[in-house]
């Protein structure tokens, strides 16, 4: 007798009740609509747009229990018009013998013609089904119309690195107790997943089974670069695990060398990776390496990742392709990346600073009277919109210089700026840089 196969982890840590669900805390916070909407205990039909592994099935399976409707799920890679006449019957019946409701989750509704999606408009309209749609897509460029008027709307986000990670914790106590993993392998786990939360589950039950089998309790980044080399690449043609491929794309824009670059990122699309996530590395490229050295470089990586959402695969390629030469030939700047650090590093080990009452808001009276603003001086007022030896940092507080431009690119003009800045400053007696 064949046996039943196991149940994947994602599935047996499935959020039973909205208090479990980790994330879409914008969506699901108190107050927030997809809150509202549970506790009124009134279904309506909406999409929910959103990333891989978002959450987006376990919210419509926890919409049907919290709305006591029946459950009925279709995927529109696989299913098509006789599918949905079959959810529709079912729906029909369920009401005639139980008096419930049913929900109706469509799963990559995007995937579906227009006929298809018109399909279901009049049993929306005649209240027979509350139709939950989940796409990858822009719903603005891949749902009909006539669908998107009578559905609501929800942006889910990829889970955060803490969500990741909350997420990890919660697995490990629930399946691999034994299992000890340092704080680097938790890393490398997390940015793989990349928001994904099934994503992450999977890994951690592939990394389970293969500790289990080698009789491996610590787990170490070097331990899981093997396991995910061998096991999980789903894009790796030449050998190379994946974190070689990414990081030879990266050095390649940062090294300025345009065909490098090119070639790294068709070998990767050419393999099966996810463009999107290939759009994300590009936006951090833009952000860390260039900088203001030419700020044009992080709108054209926004945009090339938009373009991808509008057009798809294969020609949204083509704008990522495009960007990522765009920073490869750009000039080179990681002082906005090494300001933010410096400053992240300063403020958590200093004391916690009050803002100047010259500063502060005074929106009231009372303040007002406190001395809330006063002597504050209106730049846009001062000679060359610039109001020379004024402080801006808590009284108290050490000389620092978390910026410094570099002499490339724009940042040099910055950097010009700023040196005249602090003339203005030296010659108004308060010389803000001792360096």
């Amino acid at each position: 007798m064949a046996q039943n196969p196991a149940v994947p982890l994602a599935e047996r840590l499935r959020p039973r009740v909205l208090g479990d669900v980790i994330g879409q805390s914008h969506l699901l916070g108190a107050g927030k609509p997809l809150r509202l909407a549970f506790e009124s205990g009134k279904p309506y039909s909406m999409i929910l747009w959103g990333p891989p592994g978002s959450g987006k099935t376990t919210l419509a399976r926890l919409m049907a229990h919290a709305f006591d409707a029946e459950f009925i799920a279709i995927s529109a890679v696989l299913s098509g018009v006789k599918d949905i006449r079959e959810a529709v019957e079912r729906a029909q019946i369920t009401l005639q013998r139980t008096g419930r409701a049913t929900l109706l989750f469509v799963d990559e509704v995007h995937r579906f013609n227009k006929a298809q999606q018109d399909a279901f408009l009049p049993y929306v309209e005649q209240g027979l089904i509350t139709f939950i749609g989940a796409t990858t897509e822009n719903p603005s460029f891949e749902v009909n119309s006539a669908l998107l008027s009578r559905a609501q709307v929800y942006a889910l986000k990829a889970l955060s690195s803490q969500e990741l990670c909350q997420l990890f914790e919660r697995a490990c106590s629930l399946t691999v107790p034994d299992l000890q993993f340092d704080n680097t392998a938790v890393e490398l786990l997390t940015e793989f997943a990349d928001g994904d939360a099934r994503r992450l589950l999977n890994l951690l039950e592939q990394v389970r089974n293969a500790a289990e089998t080698e009789a491996i309790i610590k787990i170490d980044a070097d331990y899981l670069g093997r396991i995910l080399a061998r096991n999980i690449r789903q894009f790796d043609k030449g050998g190379d695990t994946f974190y070689d491929q990414i990081s030879a794309l990266h050095k390649s824009i940062r090294g300025s060398s345009p065909d490098a670059t090119l070639y790294w990122l068709c070998r990767m699309l050419d393999g099966g990776a996810d463009p999107r996530y290939i759009g994300r590395r590009l936006i951090r490229t833009a952000t860390e390496d260039i900088g203001l050295a030419d700020p044009r470089a992080l709108t054209l990586a926004l945009n090339a990742c938009e373009v991808f959402e509008r057009l798809g695969s294969p020609e949204g390629e083509l704008a990522l392709a495009q960007a990522a030469l765009y920073l490869a030939c750009a000039p080179k700047s990681n002082a906005a990346y090494v300001a933010y650090k410096q400053a992240q590093a300063f403020i958590k080990e200093d004391i916690s600073r009050p803002v100047p009452v010259h500063l502060r808001n005074a929106p009231t009276k009372l303040m007002r009277e406190m001395g809330h603003g006063a002597a504050y001086r209106y730049a846009h007022d001062e000679p060359e919109s610039y109001a020379a030896g004024e402080n801006y940092f808590p009284e108290g507080m050490p000389s620092v210089r978390f910026y410094r431009p570099t002499t490339h690119g724009l940042e040099t003009r910055i950097g010009e700026k700023l040196a005249y800045l602090r003339t203005l400053d030296e010659k108004a007696g308060e010389k803000t840089d001792p360096a």
